[in-house]
């Protein structure tokens, strides 16, 4: 049964490790939630360490320029790894081929350079000249939806292009506005029968990832019952980490608000928190309305 709780204080304290979201748990893409940086900076405080988990398309160095922006300092975690980090190795190794065609907006050309600005081998070329594809968002997400790429999912398929998602999240959002992610495209590019590659929540490489660069960086491993995941992507950060048998709080307040009756001043609602989790077939231990 999954308890709903208020404040991160609530939970047990066996906990030394949060894996946490970054978009509706950390920032709703305009701004940081203050009562969650002070809940993360309390939690470090307390000898506890926090890797930010986040399905963005961009490597850690430009996540953490973001997050500099929105307000988020770097007091409030430890270490980002992103599903960038997890899907430019599969990339860099020519698995998609060295053309590539690439679908996704001019701020995410970070995905293809090391983490010195060195460009990889992959080549960024006209769809009809690459060997598979990249796709890191839509080229517009203020107004394109999945329909806008019917065209050249059909191609892709066609010709047998992989493609890779270098962010399964479906949808964020950004302040009030929805928007279709990197996982919209890849999912309508499977169900027209291509073939699409994940890399992060909530598939395994970013978990195992996450964990390699937390040891390297304490110098010893980290234990699935030290872990505690935050997210408020049901299908992405809550049944990746029931995949991985980590315990999860399940942040109502970002993408279910509607659906679990959060507001800033109350939720979830009870009731319908277990319809939805019901509905989802997964169970996490806590719930809560926003990180704090």
């Amino acid at each position: 049964m999954t308890k709903i709780i208020q404040s991160l204080r609530e939970i047990d304290p066996g906990y030394n490790t949060l894996f946490c979201d970054l978009w509706g748990c950390l920032h709703d893409g305009v701004r940081a939630f203050p009562a969650a940086v002070e809940a993360l900076i309390r939690f470090r405080e307390g000898g506890g360490r926090v890797v930010l988990l986040t399905n963005s398309p961009r490597p850690r160095r430009n996540v953490a320029v973001q997050l500099e922006g929105l307000g988020a300092p770097r007091e409030c975690y430890d270490l980002i790894v992103s599903s960038g980090d997890a899907a430019q190795a599969a990339m860099a190794s020519g698995a998609f081929g060295r053309k590539v065609y690439h679908i996704g907006p001019e701020r995410d050309l970070g995905f293809f350079e090391d983490a010195d600005g060195t460009p990889f081998d992959v080549e960024r070329v006209p769809l009809e000249e690459a060997e598979g594809i990249i796709c890191t968002g839509l080229f517009d997400d203020q107004t394109e939806t999945p329909e806008d790429y019917r065209a050249t999912i059909l191609y892709g398929k066609t010709k047998g292009l992989k493609l890779l998602c270098a962010n399964p999240d479906v949808i964020v959002d950004v302040g009030e506005q929805r928007i279709y992610c990197a996982g919209a495209i890849a999912k309508a590019y499977t169900e027209a029968g291509g073939k699409s590659y994940y890399f992060g929540k909530p598939h395994p490489p970013i978990y195992s990832l996450a964990r390699d660069d937390l040891a390297k960086a304490t110098g010893e491993a980290v234990e699935a019952q030290d872990i505690l995941c935050i997210g408020d992507g049901i299908a992405t950060d809550i049944l990746g980490a029931m995949g991985e048998a980590l315990d999860a709080i399940y942040i109502t307040g970002g993408l279910a608000a509607a659906e679990t009756a959060t507001t800033p001043d109350a939720g979830p609602d009870a009731a319908k928190l277990h319809v939805l989790l019901e509905q989802a077939k997964l169970a996490p231990k806590f719930a809560m309305g926003f990180l704090k």
